[in-house]
């Protein structure tokens, strides 16, 4: 008996690094949705009542916190087959960031700075920050992808965020679990 129990972490520890997903994470399934995402260990998982071709799930830390991963989902127009339907990767970034900046206004409103995009696994990646004047910036992590669900094609918005002074505590967590995004 004792035996087992000392093998046991050895065994989980393989069974980890055969699903691919490490120890501080566990993989939260959509079947309904057809999505995974691994999320960082006890994370509370809240999700918004389906209304027509939108759905939104939430995954944040018990405690109170700035930081957060979010799953939005929204039908697209039948002209919208492929995510480059939006344009490059690049141009798509720069547009979305040059939208929200504000930092040219007077007085200064939110700035909002560009950090990096790039399209891999099908999916377009963004990183940026916003900073309201007088608050702390906020990171956030984008993934975007299109599916076909049968029926309409739906745009897929992974979204992972946290302020600067919680970088060191949910920085990594957050950057492992947008990347980890994946359609089934």
């Amino acid at each position: 008996m004792v035996f087992t129990a000392l093998t046991f972490p050895a065994i989980a520890s393989t069974a980890l690094a055969a699903t691919g997903v490490a120890e501080d994470l566990r993989v939260y399934t959509d079947d309904a949705n057809k999505f995974k995402i691994s999320i960082p260990q006890g994370w509370q998982v809240g999700a918004g009542e389906p209304s027509g071709y939108k759905s939104v799930t939430a995954f944040y830390p018990e405690e109170a916190s700035n930081s957060s991963v979010s799953v939005v989902i929204t039908g697209l127009g039948p002209d919208f087959t492929r995510l480059e339907s939006f344009g490059k990767v690049d141009a798509f970034a720069e547009t979305l960031v040059g939208g929200l900046d504000r930092s040219w206004q007077r007085p200064p409103g939110v700035a909002a700075k560009l950090i990096d995009s790039k399209a891999a696994n099908g999916l377009y990646y963004i990183e940026y920050t916003l900073q309201n004047p007088g608050e702390s910036r906020r990171h956030l992590l984008s993934a975007l992808g299109v599916a076909f669900n049968g029926w309409y094609n739906r745009l897929y918005t992974v979204t992972g965020q946290f302020v600067d002074e919680e970088s060191e505590k949910f920085g990594t967590e957050i950057r492992k679990a947008v990347s980890s995004f994946r359609f089934i």
